[in-house]
Order: C-alpha cells, then structure tokens, then sequence
C-alpha cells in the first residue's frame, strides 16, 4: 500500500482527454475525476496520487503488518492534509476533542461545560451530533469521560479518530477512501455512534462522517422485475435516522421498517448488518427491504448496487455488515401502508410476591412467545436482577402490535395475563390503542442509552426448535433464569424474521428461525483492573453464553448488538453465508481498506490495544500468519 511513483499529472490529463463515456479498461466514466474533483489537474504529481482511485493506481507491492500510524515515516505530510481539507471543500475536522476534555486540566478545561455534559452524558441525543464519541466508552478505551462517570485521571484521544471528514457529497466520501488506502492510513466509517462493538471508532484513524447524508425522498411507484417489486419506496442518505425516517414515512401514509432506537442511523450499518425492528415479525429485517444502494467503494469508485447493478455487491451489502465492503451515502427502501398498533408497556418485581411466583410469572410467558411472533407483534421486555436485595424485575417496554386493534390484542395477551392474575401478580397492562404506527412507536420506546462504562453485552438467536415443547421451553427458561441468577441483565425480542418476499442476501440464516432474540450483560467492578476485566468477560463467555449456545446448536448472533469476545464470529453473525461473503470481501477490497472488529475478514487483523482489552485503543495490525 506504498505511494505510486508515477506521474499522476499526465494521468489525470490523459484520463480526461477522451469524451465523457464509459472506459472499460479503468472500469470508470471518463468523467469520474472530474465529479471527484478538477483541482487534482492542478496538483503536482506527487500530492494528486494520493487522491486517485484504485483503477488509477499502479499495482501496490507494498504490505505494511500495522496501518500508518503519526511518527511512521510514511504518515502523510501536512501539506497532504491540507490538500484533503481543500479538496473535501473544508469539511476535515483536525484533531476533534472528546466531549469530556472539557472536565481535565488542559487547554479545553471549562467547568461550567463539565458540568452540562457530566447531567446529561447517557443521553444519545447529546452524542449524536458529535464528530467522533461512542455511545460504547468500552469499546473507545475509556480514556476520556467524565469524572463522576468515570476517571480517567487525564483526557487522552485513546480509540478516537485523528482526522473527521464530515461527508455530505459522494466525492468527499471517495476523496477520504482513496486518501486512506494510497497513504495505508485506518479508516473508520462513522453515522451516529450507535455501536456496542466499536465499529466506528479507530485510535489516530480518518473516520468518514456520513451522518448529514440527510435527503430524504418519496418514490410513489418503484419498479424491480428482478426482486419482484412494484410499489412504493424511499430513498434516504445514509446519515437520516429513525425519528427522521418515520415522521417523513408517516406524512406520506407509509411506515418502513427501521430500529426501534429514535437516533439511530438506519440506513447505516444497521441497515447493512440486518436490522431487527417492531415491524420485523410482518416484513422481515431491515436488510429484506433493501431495493438500491449508493456506495463508494474500497477502489474509490461511486456506484450503484442493485439486482442488476453490481448484484454482488448488492447481496453483500443486505446483511454482510457495515464498514466492510464500502461506504453507504444512500439507499432505496420498500415503504409499507401506515397502519394502527396498539401497545402495552408494564412492570413486576418479586418483592411481594416471592421469586419462585416472579418466574413462575415468567416461565408462563414463554409458552406463548411462538403465537405471538406468529401473529406479527414485537415484545420488548427486560429481566433485571438486584443481587443485594435478591429482587428481580420484569418490564415490558413495550408490548407492541402493528396493524392490530385494541380487542386483538388484548385477545393475544389475555392467556398470559389470566395466568399472572392466577399467580396474584399486580400489574398495569396499560393496553393502549392507536392510529398510526408513528404515534404508537413514538409512544411506546424508550431512549436509548450511552452503554455503561463496566459491562459488555452478548447475544443468542433461539430458534423455533427451542419452543416446540414443553420440555424445550422448559430447558430455554431454567437457562434465562440462571443468567438473572447469575447477575447478569437481559434484553429480549420476541420477534420472527422471515421475510414474506423471501430476499436473497447476507442476512444471517439465524434470523430466519428466531423467535426470541436474547441479550444478557456482564459487569465488572468500575475500579477493576485491566486484567481483571479480561478474566470477567472470557468467563462470561465460557459460562453463561456457552450455556445458551449449547442448547441452541447451529444458532447465531446479531452482528449489531454482540460481544467482540464472540467465538468463531463467522459462523455466529452469518452462518452459511460467511464463506460467500469472505470471497466477496476479497474481491471488492482486495486491500482491506475496510476494517470493523468481528466484521467479515476481519480475523486477518487485530486492534494491539495498549490494555490488551477488547477496545479501539490501540494500532490495527495483521494477525501473524
């Protein structure tokens, strides 16, 4: 990945001499350098080779084992970054501080701001918008918080990027790619920071911001003979979110499917990883409603992805993972009929009533999770466990049912709630309905959360096969209860994931059998060490999720919401798809200009982070062969 030594100068003219028509040899337009940028005319030769596409470049010969780091020698110039500055219309965000500097002494110490972050920091309304933090301080290397969240004792950039394009034109995109793979730099690709992995952070990287990519528009009649689709769509950049997406749907009538989270990007890497959604148990995840993407790729080059437009691509993209096989800017999606939903949220503890009738209350509940995907709904509930007082906890936050009346409904829920009124548990099923799906969703989440600076999350996809019986369900549960016993928090979905349209990509097959997508946490001491933290999580893993591994043979992990710890990450996060998209990898970035940890072709690398911690925090260096 070494610097071309050819004179880019007489390139770029010879390149755009010709008429503006499609050149097979450089597999781009003619016109391509110019819809990237005419000032590389004007460049000396060794300043315009480093913005160049692939198919401009000579054949590297160089192989690095660590990307290019500040003191290599091959670091690129000032002057090369100030060109990039220019280039990208001066959108190079230098040297970006994290929010929390404002907490330690140094130039950016200001106590008043201190204090504003420090009352709303597990907010990710007050993250979004920032050009680098991660609503994953784990995963960034916990360098920089603030003080009453957690000391660091000083702010250091740890995990966070070096340089932020904040993208809002493909040619700013393909500039940073290009820049980043002739100079063997890292590169990130960040929208919103929603990220329990650390996919969008990288130590001393250029992260590509693609969250102003904010058009959004309506396509009354979309034709694709090729996916069987005729009816309407949206198209939307990359960067639009979920409490974006679904007012605009619902002022034209429709609804799409998209996270439950209000500001996560969902036509990001969660549209490209999958997706599970509260309309996932009627059309499937947010990958099946794919119908066109706009990609910059790994060769530089903007690009449509389709079912007859670089479909390779295309099935990749469905379900094979973010930052791994090209840069979103925007993608064309199903719209589906707006639609009444009725929801109810409530809670029970085992204070009053004892822990053998709070999970009899439980054990109830899971006789009906097959019916009730079956039926089309999206149950959301938590199990928190308190090991002081030995209370347990269950909320269902929410209940929810899409183009379902009040009285279906409560017809669903009403074999499970006669059993917890037999049991004697008071509740408030608070069963409410309305008009729109828009009103019910903005009614019925809750905000989503900076994760917590001494916990970890893991994930399982329980089949169908762990339902059919009494006596598997019966094996599932007495597991889920461990876990809570255990001390560990779970998050479930109890949702299916087939998609009526039957959608060939990446998505894992695991969802096509789900019926309860289950997360459990590990903490540790906030004062432990690093390796006692590292002895907390491979238990974790060897524990507690190899229980539920075993009783769910051939299952998988969501990519989205996992542990970086996950065994054999392949086989979990796509199962039989990992060897295609492995091929495919190769092929549209031979480079590995893309890296995101458990992403596909990852295990080649490994973030050498200063801890020895699953984090951000270190070099991205090759895995000795």
């Amino acid at each position: 990945m070494g610097r071309p030594s050819f004179p880019a100068r007489l390139c770029v003219t010879i390149c755009l001499a010709a008429s503006a028509q499609a050149n097979p040899v450089l597999g781009i337009s003619t016109s391509a350098l110019l819809d990237l940028d005419s000032r590389l005319l004007e460049l000396p030769s060794t300043l315009a080779s480093l913005f160049l596409p692939q198919s401009l470049q000579p054949p590297s010969t160089t192989t690095r084992r660590c990307k290019v780091y500040p003191g290599d020698a091959a670091w690129p110039s000032d002057e090369a970054w100030s060109k990039l500055n220019q280039l990208t219309d001066n959108r190079l965000l230098s040297k970006p501080q994290p929010q929390a500097a404002v907490c330690y002494n140094g130039p950016s110490f200001d106590a008043e701001k201190c204090a504003n972050i420090t009352a709303t920091w597990s907010r990710s309304y007050d993250h979004m918008n920032d050009p680098i933090e991660a609503m994953s301080p784990v995963t960034q290397g916990m360098t920089c918080l603030p003080p009453n969240v957690f000391d660091s004792h000083n702010c250091t950039r740890g995990g966070f990027p070096l340089y932020v394009i904040n993208a809002t034109e493909p040619k700013h995109v393909q500039l940073g790619v290009n820049f980043a793979r002739n100079n063997g730099i890292r590169l990130v690709v960040r929208n919103t920071g929603h990220d329990f992995l650390g996919k969008s952070s990288g130590k001393d990287a250029l992260s590509i911001w693609t969250h102003y990519f904010k058009d959004m528009t309506y396509i009354e009649e979309y034709l694709d003979k090729e996916l069987g689709y005729s009816g309407p769509a949206f198209k939307a950049g990359a960067g639009v979110q979920a409490f974006e997406a679904y007012k605009a749907a619902s002022e034209k009538s429709r609804t799409i499917v998209g996270g439950e989270g209000e500001t996560v990007g969902i036509f990001g890497g969660y549209i490209q990883g999958g997706g599970h959604s509260p309309l996932t148990s009627l059309y499937g995840t947010g990958a099946d409603q794919v119908l066109s993407y706009d990609v910059v790729t790994a060769a530089g080059d903007f690009v449509v992805a389709n079912s007859t437009s670089n479909a390779d691509l295309f099935w990749a993209l469905r379900g094979g993972g973010g930052s791994t096989f090209g840069v979103v800017t925007a993608v064309t999606v199903k719209a589906h009929p707006e639609m009444p939903t009725t929801a109810s949220r409530f809670s029970f503890t085992s204070e009053k009533i004892g822990n053998e009738t709070f999970w009899a209350a439980v054990r109830a509940y899971v006789d009906y999770f097959i019916p009730n995907a079956d039926a089309g709904t999206y149950a959301y509930f938590v199990l928190i466990p308190n090991v002081l007082s030995g209370i347990f906890t269950f909320n269902m936050s929410p209940f929810f049912a899409p183009n379902k009346t009040l009285e279906e409904t409560n017809a669903l829920l009403e074999p499970w709630f006669t059993r917890l009124n037999n049991l004697g548990i008071e509740f408030d099923p608070n069963v409410t309905h309305f008009d729109t799906f828009y009103d019910a969703w903005r009614s019925s989440f809750p905000l989503e959360v900076v994760q917590k600076v001494n916990a970890t999350t893991g994930s399982r996809m329980f089949p169908r096969e762990n339902f059919q019986s009494e006596e598997k369900r019966e094996e599932l549960f007495q597991n889920l209860r461990k876990s809570s016993e255990n001390n560990r928090v779970q998050v479930h979905f109890n949702i299916k994931a087939v998609d009526p349209d039957d959608a060939d990509n990446a998505v894992n097959p695991a969802w096509r059998k789900n019926i309860l997508f289950a997360q459990q946490a590990v903490r540790w001491p906030v004062n432990a060490t690093a390796e006692e933290i590292l002895k907390i999580r491979e238990e974790f893993q060897a524990t507690d999720m190899q229980r539920w591994r075993d009783i769910s043979p051939g299952a998988g992990g969501y990519l989205a919401e996992a542990d970086r710890l996950e065994p054999n990450f392949g086989q979990s996060f796509w199962g039989s798809k990992y060897p295609r998209l492995l091929e495919l990898k190769a092929k549209w970035d031979p480079l590995d200009v893309f890296f995101a940890t458990t992403s596909v072709g990852s295990e080649r690398w490994k973030v050498e982070s200063v801890d020895s911690l699953p984090n951000e925090n270190g070099k991205l260096c090759r895995v000795d062969s």
